[in-house]
């Protein structure tokens, strides 16, 4: 009876035992074109591509036998009422789904991939309970082709939510679209074939030989092995970075020296699990490291400023600089730049070499208290005694002005019209800014002056006009 209407093992055997069919013209053309040096790999490449169309031809009119064409129909009714139901409860499980406020992120991120994929889920688990019922009332053979086609969707939504782990968009496409093309060959029990019809396809010379079946398994095994370096290595920099007790900058220290490991490892297992020898690799890399070394000077010191920047701790993340122009404070220390944040929201990317090389004020190296200094002139008539005590007071009324260190009021010199002063005060918060505060510190002492008659010259200049007569012509 599995004979009879279903393909069942019988129809595999007639599959696997079908002549290829006769070699056409055209192929006997391409034949006689070809070298004798290289007619051997197209000659197997051509019978592999036969065999493989003699099968699927077996295979095609074994589904014209009638249950075959009722379990494809039942297949395509069964999406259906997928999309139905899809169509019906995926609304209220958007709804439900809004109300779980407190759940985990996580776990709501799951719900929302389950949500997106709930018409094939639908289908598979549509697919196997028709499977159950038909192999309970009618003959195995009869569910043949269901079961292939709920396995081939069950193993595909399996890789989907497998591959989410992947946050790279194109390697986790490279990933998915890899994977069920794997799993769909070997469904069908086609890898075998399809791992001889890509190994054949190679480009030879002398020892020299890449074959089509050694860049998947390249893309592949790589893909997965970065994938999982990454998780490894975005898993392990959060746990560092919320490790107090670790100053921040061999933080970012501790998490390159990570990164660069997990992916070399990732990198050398891949291409030791490919096959391939590095041994060869390494007269050709040493050349490669000398010519880098010449042409990225630049890029090689920036580098090694970096390391030496972390190891040091001269600058770390959230310490104020000053750099020629730039005044800002540290946001992310990179491999080969720092990135530092100004008060009026630039971002400039300094080159690490530069931090080490040039002279570099930092505001909050060893702690964060910052002393500014103001300059003011007031006329010679104001009693100088009187505008000191004037000037700490005001001083001190101004918020962010340490009281603790106390302000301080100098004379430093006797201008042209006015006594000039200095008055130097301290700050704790430069990371809120310095001229903001210097404005402030200058407000107080114009109120303050203005309220005790305290005046600040300027320089006044006269200008006299000489009446002088003008003769005109002769005497």
């Amino acid at each position: 009876m599995a004979n009879h209407d279903g393909i069942g093992e019988a129809n595999h055997q007639s599959i696997e035992s079908a002549a290829p069919p006769v070699a056409s013209p055209e192929l006997n053309t391409l034949r006689s074109l070809v070298p004798e040096t290289a007619a051997q790999p197209v000659t197997d490449l051509v019978d592999l591509g036969q065999s493989l169309l003699g099968q699927a031809e077996a295979f095609a009119s074994s589904m014209l036998r009638p249950w075959n064409a009722y379990q494809l129909g039942i297949a395509l009714s069964l999406w259906i009422v997928a999309h139905l139901l899809r169509t019906l409860l995926g609304p209220p499980i958007r709804n439900w789904m809004g109300t779980r406020e407190g759940w985990p992120k996580w776990r709501m991120r799951i719900l929302v991939v389950v949500h997106q994929r709930l018409r094939p889920i639908f289908f598979v688990a549509l697919l196997w309970i028709a499977v159950a019922i038909m192999r309970e009332a009618t003959w195995p053979s009869r569910s043949y082709i269901l079961g292939i086609i709920a396995t081939l969707a069950t193993a595909w939504i399996v890789v989907v939510f497998a591959t989410r782990l992947i946050r790279s968009t194109f390697l986790r496409r490279v990933v998915r679209y890899g994977a069920w093309t794997y799993v769909t060959l070997h469904v069908l029990g086609l890898t075998n074939d399809a791992a001889v019809l890509l190994d054949r396809a190679a480009l030879e010379a002398g020892e020299f030989r890449i074959s089509l079946l050694l860049v998947v398994q390249a893309v592949v095994i790589l893909g997965v092995l970065i994938a999982l370096a990454r998780f490894f290595t975005t898993t392990t920099s959060k746990r560092i970075q919320s490790n107090e007790d670790i100053s921040p900058s061999m933080r970012v220290l501790i998490v390159k020296v990570l990164q660069i490991g997990f992916y070399g490892i990732a990198f050398y297992i891949g291409v030791k699990a490919i096959g391939i020898d590095l041994t060869g690799l390494a007269v050709l890399s040493g050349a490669i490291g000398v010519g880098l070394g010449f042409g990225l000077q630049k890029v090689v010191s920036n580098l090694v400023s970096g390391v030496i920047i972390l190891l040091d701790k001269s600058i770390k993340p959230g310490d104020v600089i000053s750099l020629g122009e730039t005044f800002g404070w540290i946001n992310t220390l990179g491999a080969r730049y720092a990135s530092v944040v100004t008060r009026d929201g630039k971002e400039y990317l300094i080159p690490n070499e530069d931090l080490i090389t040039n002279q570099v004020v930092n505001w909050s190296h060893s702690n964060d208290f910052v002393r500014l200094d103001i300059y003011f002139g007031t006329a010679y008539g104001d009693d100088p005694h009187e505008v000191r005590r004037l000037a700490i007071d005001a001083a001190k009324n101004v918020d962010r002005v340490l009281s603790f260190k106390a302000p301080v009021c100098h004379i430093v010199g006797f201008g042209d019209s006015s006594v000039d002063y200095i008055l130097r005060f301290w700050i704790r918060d430069p990371t809120q800014g310095l001229t903001n505060i210097r404005g402030n510190v200058y407000l107080a002492l114009w109120d303050t002056f203005k309220e005790h008659n305290i005046s600040i010259p300027f320089p006044q200049r006269e200008v006299k006009l000489l009446e002088t007569e003008t003769t005109i012509g002769p005497d």
